[in-house]
């Protein structure tokens, strides 16, 4: 009766009760089922940073007008912008979307956009396609010219004859975005979903781990496709492995109460600290009062556009820095996605050990995150680094960490929020996060052509951009509770 009495008075006061509920103990044999979801949350994410890596590797293709579509410069910013902006534009949308029609549905329809749009890719630049679209766009001009009233359409062949290459291009990268939009929420609402709280760190932390993953196969892939069958199969191979977890997705993922291969061990395992919650669904209106909401926000604008960063710019720094070239990068990009794999797995451990040891949520959650946070101040010294290796140890060092630091962020939702509103706390947070990056990717524009390409102003940013943050988090919310969203 004490240990039930201090959970029950914990459970009140918005504390943890891990440290007692480590000795719960379901009768009978507990399945694992749970591990096999989050191995399919792993796969899909670790596609979803593939596709986004490869834009970046095979730019150098992209902007050969032979080999490629003639990309320029300004081209390529502009997609890169177009992007971020259906992705921030999906973000938004997809966590209530996916609130709405389920966690199974809703993740099915956002990859299979995204797989569309990611195999469109290769039928761009196509003499064939650019002259289909360009007749189709002759014939309808004509027809409208013979129409009564009928005046020049000419515009139709120009649009027709941009759609072929750059237009067409960009066009399939924002839809693609709208359908990438769509993992973090549905990824996260499904560990909300398959997870005691306890192990959603570690949970989110496995799956988060498939960006590190997905962008360290990026560029042995990318080379050995590229210099063997062309660009346009970079995009093929990552679509046909999206049909193949589509199709595992449809055939395995359930709710828990619904699945026959969970055993009523693991069914109350799962559900052992989950309250009676209204599933009716929740407005933006009732989200938006909450400091939560402003905290998971704040912590995702000051944060997200840094991993953008190392995502998009990393290849051109080893280049501009160092004079990598594609195939040469490979090993240390290696290096520093593998590094991130263990922060990313680590990230979660360590709240989850805190707990365990009796912590409460609040304490550990956030002891974690502001040792990651120090953890990546080491990388504004980067414009000191004279080497390769000096330079793939800093930056190793600081993405490992924030893979950590984001693991944690992304469990605040469900830390703060009941499950209905999970994927619509992290969909509005990231939403967030890819506006901000959108902002940022300009300033670094601005200042890689202000100082000629000297990183290390935006690499002092990045250091310190993650202490800011978790002081505005602590500030918004010193306690860490799930928030009442009943009217």
């Amino acid at each position: 009766m004490g240990d039930g009495h201090r959970s029950l008075e914990a459970q009140e006061r918005g504390e943890s009760t891990y440290g007692l509920e480590e000795e719960f103990r379901p009768p009978g044999r507990m399945t694992q089922y749970r591990w096999k979801i989050c191995a399919l949350l792993f796969f899909a994410t670790t596609l979803n940073y593939m596709d986004r890596q490869v834009l970046a590797l095979l730019k150098p293709t992209l902007q050969d007008p032979v080999n490629g579509i003639g990309l320029t410069e300004v081209q390529f910013a502009a997609i890169v912008s177009l992007f971020s902006a259906a992705y921030a534009i999906g973000l938004l949308l997809a966590g209530r979307f996916i609130d709405r029609v389920g966690t199974r549905i809703g993740y099915a329809c956002a990859l299979t956009l995204w797989t569309v749009a990611s195999a469109s890719h290769s039928l761009l630049g196509y003499t064939a396609v650019t002259a289909y679209l360009h007749s189709a766009a002759v014939f309808l001009a004509e027809v409208l010219r013979h129409l009564p009233g009928g005046t020049s359409a000419g515009w139709l062949t120009s649009i027709s004859q941009l759609s072929g290459g750059v237009i067409g291009f960009a066009l399939v990268r924002f839809i693609l975005g709208l359908g990438e939009a769509g993992n973090f929420p549905a990824a996260i609402k499904a560990v909300a979903e398959w997870f005691p709280r306890k192990e959603r760190a570690l949970a989110t932390g496995i799956f988060n781990s498939g960006t590190n993953i997905g962008a360290t196969i990026a560029p042995f892939a990318v080379g050995f496709l590229l210099y063997r069958l062309g660009w346009r199969y970079s995009f093929l191979t990552t679509s046909v492995f999206a049909v193949i977890w589509l199709i595992l997705w449809l055939t395995v993922y359930s709710s828990p109460a619904q699945k026959t291969g969970v055993s009523p061990a693991e069914l109350a395992y799962i559900n052992q600290d989950v309250g009676k919650e209204i599933e009716a669904k929740v407005p933006w209106s009732m989200l938006l009062p909450h400091r939560q909401t402003w905290a998971f926000l704040v912590g995702k604008v000051f944060t997200d556009p840094i991993w953008w960063f190392y995502l998009y710019w990393l290849p051109g720094f080893l280049h501009a820095r160092f004079g990598l070239s594609l195939t040469s990068m490979g090993l240390p990009l290696l290096v520093i996605y593998n590094f991130c794999t263990v922060g990313s797995i680590a990230g979660g451990w360590l709240p989850a050990r805190l707990i365990g040891k009796g912590w409460t949520v609040n304490r550990a959650r956030k002891t974690s995150m502001l040792l990651y946070a120090l953890l990546i101040t080491p990388i504004t010294m980067i414009g000191h680094a004279h080497s390769v290796a000096s330079a793939v140890a800093l930056i190793s060092l600081a993405t490992a960490a924030h893979q950590a630091w984001s693991a944690n962020l992304f469990t605040l939702a469900s830390d703060m929020f009941p499950r209905r509103a999970v994927a619509s706390i992290v969909g509005i947070g990231a939403c967030g996060g890819s506006v901000s990056m959108m902002f940022f990717g300009l300033f670094i524009g601005f200042i890689l052509t202000l100082t000629r390409g000297n990183y290390a102003p935006v690499f002092a940013l990045a250091g310190l951009a993650y202490l800011v943050a978790i002081a505005a988090i602590h500030l918004l919310v010193p306690r860490l509770e799930i928030v009442s969203l009943d009217a």
